[in-house]
């Protein structure tokens, strides 16, 4: 049994679905680990995570949880699993100095691996809490797509729609780039409020990203059809100034 003053707990992003878009830092911290959890839903089919750890460590060495990841509109039932899920890791804390959690994108954006830490520090005391940082979908639905994320003094607004149109709306109205994630439910209100807003012209969304799957096209060809639940959208800054005209 190892002290438990010395587990580890390590929050590792593993990009939005590209095996090859996991750092080299992060593979080493999934090998390193003497166990992997993955978040899987109560459903049980594979997700993004767990399918990306698969291309670097044995299936073995890989413990799937179950996270309520779907669940929004009942607070009690997502917290219980929390819990669960909190006691689950804790368990394996307490036989294992080293436990990783991949999660896709990064840990420390809209991440369950949130949740999951505050619960296990607080049934494991001493643990070390660690993140490595992943790639984001927004990150490789610009690369894709050749949206530029940024010039000059622009912000950028990260939004999740899940928070709903309203406040979509309101990051539109402002002046820099504005993205969206967690958006294809409400597809329609997101192609809405980028018309009232003048901003569909240069937009585009994203899902399934470096998956055989994956689907990008321009935000102008929403027509309402739902779309995945993962789905990104980019909406650049306006800008009509030249070569560094925000600078």
């Amino acid at each position: 049994m190892p002290d438990v003053m010395s587990s580890r707990l390590v929050g590792v992003g593993v990009g939005p679905g590209d095996p090859e878009l996991v750092t080299v830092k992060g593979v080493n911290a999934l090998r390193e680990a003497e166990v992997v959890v993955v978040p899987v839903m109560d459903t049980g089919e594979r997700g993004r995570a767990e399918a990306t750890v698969l291309h670097y460590v044995p299936e073995e060495k890989v413990v799937r949880v179950v996270f309520a990841l779907n669940e929004r509109s009942d607070r009690a039932r997502r917290e219980a699993a929390w819990d669960a899920a909190g006691e689950r890791v804790a368990e394996l804390l307490r036989g294992h100095g080293a436990v990783a959690f991949a999660t896709i994108g990064d840990p420390n954006v809209y991440s369950t691996f949130t949740y999951l830490a505050q619960t296990v520090t607080e049934l494991v005391p001493g643990t070390v809490v660690e993140t490595v940082p992943g790639i984001t979908a927004m990150q490789d639905l610009a690369a894709r797509s050749g949206a530029v994320l940024t010039e000059g003094t622009e912000p950028l607004t990260l939004v999740p729609v899940t928070a709903g149109a309203t406040v979509l709306k309101e990051a539109l109205a402002g002046p820099g780039t504005v993205v969206a994630y967690k958006f294809g439910r409400q597809a329609h209100e997101v192609a809405e409020a980028l018309r009232e807003t003048g901003r569909i012209g240069d937009a585009v969304w994203g899902s399934a990203l470096g998956l055989t799957e994956e689907s990008i096209r321009p935000a102008a060809e929403l027509d309402g059809t739902p779309l995945p639940y993962l789905s990104t959208l980019i909406s650049p800054a306006r800008r009509d100034g030249g070569r560094g005209g925000k600078l």
